[in-house]
């Protein structure tokens, strides 16, 4: 088996946010059972077992939630013990957690520096496009406690990255998102383009993303990206690190960008084992960690035909220019068509960016060294 990959909700889907946009807690309610609540001990030992047992060269736990924190430090504590404990010499462990950092504190900051995890941290860029959308559950914004998390990190010395969820808001002001971000002195930068609710028609949110909106919020951001990569100074968001690789004849790192689906293993707090966290729901249910083994859960993916559906390409893709670099982007954005997933929700918006910006992504290539 090759490297592992594992998203655990140690929290399940409980949050300390009430975030207008959040695709977890709308995936949590059309699920039978919407929270299951915290890990118990039954279900980590067979989570670490299990997967140190069958994982090669290397296996990575990615916590989030809901908010994982929730779980507690000693939940995380315990958690990563029990690895230390049982893993076998030569397998690399690596650690992530995305959070909402308003839990955090100096406590949890070392912890999380001493223990190498990479910490995703969700800042929608500045304080009128963050606390928009992202409040508390009295309705607060919650800008100021985020900032102050990551301010803690630094000073704990823990590595993290910023996660920002593009909406048609954001979209319209990405000079002074980008801005913001880059005078707080964040490196590293994600931008996630916002989701809809699912089974509704796309773009029924005051907080939507129209194609036309990603399409201009792409190109603008690319301007303002390698402006600052021009007069020497590097900003790493993360899609066009990965465009530039893959322009100078490299893969991906960037799971939507494959162009299929890859193997990972979302874990509830129950054990129930799911292809993907944008596919948490019963129908997608592989089984259990707790009842099969890792042999089984594949198979129970393969019953799905999860990672065969997403490897098919559209005509209108096969006949793309740019299909090389878009790949039909992330299954979760692609439409269904006539029962078979079909094209990209945002083709349009991707083919008009990679007209755009294709030239100075080359020279992206040689500036930064391929």
């Amino acid at each position: 088996m090759p490297p592992l990959n594992l998203l655990l909700k140690p929290a399940s889907s409980a949050c300390n946010l009430r975030c207008s946009y959040c695709f977890y807690a709308d995936e949590a309610r059309k699920r039978r059972v919407p929270n299951y609540g915290r890990m118990p001990e039954e279900v980590v030992r067979a989570v670490v077992d299990k997967s140190l047992a069958a994982a090669e060269g290397s296996v990575a736990y990615l916590f989030q939630g809901g908010e994982p924190t929730l779980a507690g430090l000693d939940f995380f504590r315990r958690f990563t013990a029990l690895v230390e404990e049982r893993a076998p010499r030569g397998l690399a462990v690596h650690y992530a957690v995305q959070t909402n950092g308003t839990l955090l504190d100096e406590e949890w900051c070392r912890f999380l520096a001493e223990k190498k995890v990479l910490v995703g941290l969700s800042l929608d860029g500045n304080r009128a496009c963050h606390d928009r959308y992202r409040k508390d559950g009295e309705g607060r914004g919650t800008y100021d406690r985020v900032v102050r998390a990551a301010r803690l990190l630094e000073r704990a010395g823990a590595e993290f990255n910023v996660l920002t969820v593009v909406t048609s808001q954001l979209a319209r002001h990405i000079q002074s998102v980008f801005g913001a971000l880059c005078r707080a002195g964040f490196r590293f930068q994600q931008y996630i383009p916002c989701l809809d609710p699912l089974e509704e028609d796309r773009g029924g949110e005051a907080y939507s993303l129209t194609p036309a909106q990603y399409g201009e919020f792409l190109k603008n951001l690319f301007d303002l990206w390698y402006r600052e990569l021009e007069q020497g100074r590097y900003w790493s968001v993360r899609y066009f690190d990965n465009l530039v690789h893959m322009v100078s004849g490299q893969p991906p790192e960037q799971c939507s960008m494959l162009g299929r689906c890859g193997m990972q293993y979302l874990i509830e707090a129950d054990g129930s084992v799911y292809p993907c966290d944008f596919y948490g729901l019963d129908g997608y249910r592989m089984g259990n960690v707790l009842e099969n083994t890792w042999a089984e859960l594949d198979r129970g993916r393969e019953a799905l035909g999860f990672v065969e559906q997403s490897c098919r390409v559209p005509e209108e893709c096969r006949a793309c220019r740019w299909y090389g670099l878009c790949r039909n982007g992330c299954r979760r954005d692609r439409e269904w068509e006539d029962g078979v997933l079909g094209k990209n929700y945002y083709c349009a918006a991707y083919a008009d960016f990679f007209a755009y910006a294709l030239p100075r992504l080359r020279r992206c290539a040689a500036l930064l060294g391929g």
